[in-house]
């Protein structure tokens, strides 16, 4: 089978107006579904285990217990959103950058909204690197299955 649907066409098939949304809102769907589970296993597995006040109290510490597993859950929500995210669409450079790119970015803008009152210069910090390094991955990730 060809890429537009059947053997021996020429022309994409025709696309409505909403297909672009749909390939987005699929995308993000999937992003946001291996965001929460991949945090969910974080939380159960790392912080309920392993995060105890004496091991957060150092920078190594917060770093290899909270930090980087949430750099590898952005990671994971962004390859995920970009393999999900269709043909033609992921041909388009905004559209796909769109689709990759919004699950990490508004996951880190509704956790600043909620834990404002209580965060401190390195938790802005740390999280802003976090979200950079998670996303830089993931889109390299799902670039190079690409190709």
């Amino acid at each position: 089978m060809t890429r537009y649907g059947y053997p021996g066409a020429s022309t994409p098939r025709d696309e409505g107006r909403g297909a672009a949304v749909f390939a987005l809102a699929r995308a993000w769907a999937a992003g946001i579904v291996v965001l929460l589970v991949t945090e969910y296993l974080q939380t159960t597995l790392v912080n309920d285990h392993l995060a105890t006040s004496t091991n957060l109290e150092t920078f190594n510490g917060r770093l290899m217990l909270i930090h980087l597993p949430n750099a590898v859950c952005i990671a994971l929500a962004t390859w995920a959103a970009g393999r999900s995210h269709r043909e033609p669409f992921r041909d388009s450079k905004p559209q796909h950058t769109l689709a990759v790119f919004t699950v990490g970015i508004a996951a880190q803008a509704l956790n600043m909204l909620l834990q404002w009152q209580d965060l401190e210069a390195e938790g802005i910090l740390m999280s802003n690197a976090v979200l950079v390094v998670g996303v830089v991955s993931g889109y390299a990730a799902e670039r190079l299955q690409d190709d």
